[in-house]
């Protein structure tokens, strides 16, 4: 009896010297918080920033209400391009040698030609009118149907030539290396999708109501609008390997990748940052404006208000410290 009191004693005070060995698990530092003011601004633009705006010829290219805009990356000049039926909705997208912008009301995806301006039209709804649609290997892909369809468009007939099932609930569409994500609500829910067999490759596990996907930084970012946060996938493994809190509110707003970081931007909480290499927000700034965030030209381009957009220097932004 004695001998099995000290081997208890024994393994009671070898897991103490273990636990004092194990080092304490510490939340991630918060992020550096500061007004959006205190980043000089390169350029001012007089307009609206839409979520999801595209580069293509030399500018930046977003919609806007009566159809889509541009902004020259060199002189900053503010060009209305054609006017489109229906209301803004959803993300454009850039490829297939044209601008491609949503239209809901009139069930549409506009194709803006990017030499002539010519309109002409893809007859598919948007199944959420914030979700985005993307072009790869020849195709347009389109989550078209809330039950559960991503429609594979030809960009010449502006017919459907596939259907993939995926999850209930699909909201935006990205396309890299051949492959397509799909982020579904129903289910939360990333599908992962082969764009030369329109099969389903994986079903991948995301925060609460998955919305807004960027690629890029070696990874899948997805934006979970239910809890506010950021869900890094990485396209090797197709796993979760990082789950980011961003802040109230921030699931609601837009996601761009580029120069070296993850940007966000929601109302009003113009901007946060989030390093790729330690997956933190370092950085969330504040004040007026919103929404819309795009990397284009060596610059993060951010709407500061409901008229004004701001072209910020990337480095700039990271450097700067309260």
């Amino acid at each position: 009896m004695r001998v099995c009191r000290l081997a208890v004693t024994a393994l009671f005070m070898l897991e103490l010297v273990v636990s004092a060995q194990e080092p304490a698990v510490t939340p991630p530092r918060a992020p550096d918080e500061l007004p959006l003011a205190r980043a000089r601004a390169d350029a001012t633009v007089a307009a609206r920033l839409t979520p999801g705006a595209v580069v293509s010829d030399g500018a930046l290219w977003f919609a806007t209400p009566a159809g889509v805009s541009r902004v020259d990356a060199t002189t900053h000049a503010l060009t209305a391009g054609p006017a489109l039926d229906g209301t803004a909705c959803g993300t454009p997208l850039t490829g297939l040698g044209a601008v491609w912008v949503p239209r809901c009301g009139a069930g549409v995806v506009a194709r803006v030609d990017q030499k002539t301006a010519a309109v002409t039209t893809v007859a598919l709804p948007l199944a959420d009118a914030e979700g985005s649609v993307a072009a790869g290997i020849g195709s347009l892909w389109v989550a078209s149907a809330a039950s559960g369809v991503v429609s594979r468009v030809d960009p010449d007939t502006r017919e459907p030539v596939a259907e993939v099932y995926v999850a209930p609930a699909p909201s935006s569409v990205g396309f890299a290396d051949a492959t397509v994500w799909v982020t579904s609500a129903t289910g939360n829910v990333v599908t992962r999708v082969d764009a030369h067999t329109n099969t389903v490759v994986e079903t991948i596990g995301v925060g609460q109501r998955p919305g807004r996907i960027a690629i890029g930084e070696g990874a899948v970012w997805v934006v979970n609008r239910g809890d506010h946060s950021v869900s890094r996938i990485d396209p090797a493994t197709n796993k979760v390997v990082a789950t980011i809190a961003v802040g109230h509110g921030i699931g609601a707003g837009d996601i761009a990748v580029g120069a070296g970081a993850v940007w966000l931007s929601a109302t009003g909480t113009p901007l946060v940052r989030i390093d790729p290499v330690s997956n933190r927000a370092t950085h969330r700034f504040t004040g007026d404006g919103g929404g819309a965030v795009a990397v284009a030209f060596g610059s993060v381009w951010v709407a500061a208000g409901p008229a004004s957009i701001l072209r910020l220097d990337p480095a700039l932004l990271a450097a700067l410290r309260p």
